[in-house]
């Protein structure tokens, strides 16, 4: 039978060459990568599967904290470096791993487990739903309708080009302030920084990106952008495409200017967004925002919610109500029955076994709506959430919808 083991630093390499050939990547590190990629090494939180000592499956997952509606943080359980090697797939080795793993963070008194899916099908068994959703945008410029002339912001403030250093430095603060007001926000951790600026590098290909901050008139630093761009002419014509590889905003404003000042580059005729949220205001900053087309748009943040109660009372509500849930978990990590009294001034969730179930749903099917990022009508409609009175679907759709939809900037 496979092995199942938490790594040591001794089984590092061997885990890094499985991890690389279950993502079909290059199977061989240089030892600087290698050593670049020890920085993520946690003790006690990587699995792997071994099979005659070679590892074929590769887990890990690291403390994260997610914004939830109304900007509290919860604990998060980060899952992360999913993979089985062809050679091993269907033996339940990824069952195995997560069992672990969620039952670890449940001890531990995580609230959720969070992933990004590389494959749609794989976790909704694993009681996972997707919770947030992301649209990527590619602007026509020419056709954005900007002055081509624009040479700053109109409101006082101003575009700052900064090198890797100072995002290192104003970043952190800056997207302490933008998650609290972003509900599917993670946090980001301090090698999370410095892998995005280069002075932890993980692949020998690292290219540095141009970095730009938006000042307010105050001189507050309210937005950020990383963005590369490629080196494309046709014939004696440039036509370039600059692709955003993140941009935060605290207010409309750095949003808007940050996006002017990328539509007007010189020689830049395109600009990717990246992905963003699904209700973005980015086509609407432009004068003709057909300009910007939707060139994708995914599923995004995965949810596992691992405790109901303190879940449903980490988050605020728009309306006043109350809903008995019957939340059904295979795993029995959580679920059961939960009356929910919500209202603007605060929340509360007790268990009422002895109560009568209005609403019958699924623990990845509450994950979906707990953000505000999914329909409780939309999911009752295509029956994957049942009620048990008449009504009740409506007035749950009522008290967990959201005034935005959620939206993770990150993948991990």
């Amino acid at each position: 039978m496979t092995d199942l083991r938490t790594i040591t630093e001794t089984d590092f390499a061997d885990w890094q060459r499985a991890l690389a050939t279950g993502f079909l990547q290059p199977p061989v590190l240089t030892a600087e990568e290698l050593e670049a990629r020890r920085a993520q090494f946690v003790p006690g939180r990587l699995l792997g599967a071994f099979d005659g000592g070679r590892c074929v499956a590769t887990f890990r997952s690291f403390d994260q904290e997610l914004t939830v509606v109304g900007g509290g943080l919860v604990a998060a359980d980060a899952i992360s470096n999913v993979t089985v090697s062809p050679t091993h797939r269907r033996r339940g080795l990824l069952t195995r791993m997560m069992h672990r793993d969620l039952d670890a963070a449940k001890e531990r008194g995580d609230v959720v487990a969070t992933l990004n899916a590389a494959e749609y099908p794989i976790y909704g068994r694993y009681g996972f739903g997707p919770a947030t959703w992301a649209t990527e945008w590619t602007v026509e410029v020419p056709r954005a309708g900007l002055d081509p002339r624009w040479s700053g912001p109109s409101d006082g403030g101003r575009i700052d080009l900064v090198d890797g250093e100072d995002v290192r430095k104003l970043g952190p603060e800056l997207f302490e302030r933008f998650r609290r007001i972003q509900p599917g926000a993670v946090s980001r951790s301090e090698l999370w920084w410095q892998m995005n600026t280069g002075a932890v590098r993980y692949h020998a290909n690292w290219t540095e990106p141009f970095h730009a901050v938006y000042r307010s008139a105050g001189d507050e630093v309210q937005g950020l952008v990383a963005y590369k761009s490629d080196a494309t002419w046709n014939g004696k014509q440039p036509d370039q495409t600059a692709t955003v590889l993140k941009l935060i905003g605290t207010t409309p404003a750095a949003e808007r200017a940050l996006w002017h000042y990328l539509c007007s580059i010189d020689w830049v005729t395109k600009v990717k967004s990246g992905f963003r949220g699904p209700d973005d205001l980015l086509p609407d900053y432009l004068p003709d925002p057909r300009a910007a087309r939707v060139t994708g748009h995914a599923d995004w943040l995965w949810v596992r919610i691992l405790d109901v109660v303190r879940a449903l009372e980490a988050r605020t509500y728009e309306s006043t109500g109350a809903l008995v849930l019957e939340v059904v978990d295979d795993a029995g990590l959580t679920g059961g029955r939960f009356r929910l009294e919500a209202s603007p001034e605060g929340a509360s969730c007790v268990p009422a076994s002895d109560a009568g179930v209005e609403l019958v749903l699924g623990v990845a099917e509450l994950a979906s709506v707990w953000l505000g990022g999914e329909s409780v009508l939309r999911l009752a409609a295509l029956g994957r959430v049942r009620e048990e009175r008449e009504g009740a679907a409506r007035k749950a759709d009522a008290l967990f919808r959201s005034p935005g939809r959620p939206w993770c900037p990150d993948i991990f």
